[in-house]
């Protein structure tokens, strides 16, 4: 029987490198990869249109695909983490000496209100600072990738012509989140990030999710084992490249590289855990960051969030 054929679209990336160049091969399956960059256009077209088999997401985007009724489900795969004490950028100029003075202004954030960034962010602020986010407008940058979404009354748009880092610059919005600056009036809000990420880490064991994989639903329901393999496949590559990271031997790192490898130092386990038993906080954190943001209007159950037959998987 010829193998499955997926079109697929992931980023290359240290632990998906061995599926996207054959090394590994899931079983009865051949992913036939799609290059989309920058990705967040993939999760955009996946999210309008369901174009690929099997795609990555933010996994903020796929709460809100999830809520709008979108045909696909994820797979307890997370191809991608990060700490985002490091997001919030703030204008100096402003008297800004604490996130708590952030109340009553305006704050940028790059895109949509429902990035995943900016999600974890907002956190952040709210959790470890203790800032009231509903006293904050929020001045967006972009649109949603689901279209359907509606944000909360306090999300505004960008006035046409402007961006958000000028109007940091500017002092025009008071911080911004997601928005690359060198100005020398702008500088992180939270003093020394990645320490303060580790910290968090090593703390409350926070260590954010960013991306997850969703497969279309059809494929799901006519394939009863496709979940498991692909599983299998993605963890298989992982495994791999975490094995090469502990052992030092990725000659270029990148910055996901060290990122890992501080996580690994920090914690002595795998960076880059998949499976709903090892995420399980981490997965019912976000989507109370969500709830809370106006985004969701409730948490889901596992069983509502993954594949079938993935809910038991480890690795």
């Amino acid at each position: 029987m010829p193998d499955l054929q997926l079109t697929t679209v992931v980023q290359t990336l240290g632990h998906t490198l061995a599926l996207k160049d054959g090394a590994i091969r899931p079983h009865g399956l051949q992913l036939n990869f799609e290059e989309v960059a920058p990705i967040i256009q993939a999760f955009r077209r996946m999210a309008r249109g369901s174009e690929f088999d099997v795609s990555e997401m933010a996994m903020t985007t796929y709460l809100c695909a999830r809520a709008a009724g979108k045909r696909f489900t994820a797979l307890p795969v997370f191809v991608v983490r990060a700490f985002h004490h490091g997001a919030i950028l703030y204008n100096t100029r402003l008297g800004i000496h604490h996130p708590k003075q952030l109340e009553g202004r305006m704050v940028g954030v790059n895109r949509g209100y429902t990035v995943t960034t900016g999600v974890w962010a907002r956190g952040v602020l709210q959790h470890e600072y203790g800032v009231d986010l509903s006293k904050i407008t929020w001045v967006l940058s972009g649109d949603e990738h689901v279209a359907e979404f509606m944000p909360p009354a306090n999300v505004v748009r960008i006035e046409e012509g402007k961006n958000l880092g000028d109007m940091l610059a500017a002092g025009e919005i008071a911080a911004a989140i997601g928005v690359a600056s060198n100005h020398p009036d702008i500088a992180q809000l939270v003093p020394d990030a990645k320490s303060a990420g580790i910290a968090a880490l090593r703390r409350d064991g926070y260590y954010p999710i960013n991306h997850t994989v969703v497969v279309r639903d059809e494929l799901l329901d006519a394939h009863p084992d496709l979940a498991l393999h692909l599983f299998e496949a993605f963890a298989e590559a992982k495994r791999q490249y975490v094995a090469r990271l502990a052992a030092g031997a990725i000659a270029e790192p990148s910055a996901a590289d060290q990122l890992y490898k501080r996580v690994m130092d920090a914690t002595g386990a795998d960076p880059l855990p998949y499976g709903v038993a090892p995420n399980r906080a981490m997965i019912e954190m976000v989507m109370q960051l969500a709830v809370e943001q106006g985004i969701l209007a409730r948490p889901y159950t596992m069983e509502q969030l993954f594949a079938r037959g993935t809910l038991e998987l480890s690795a």
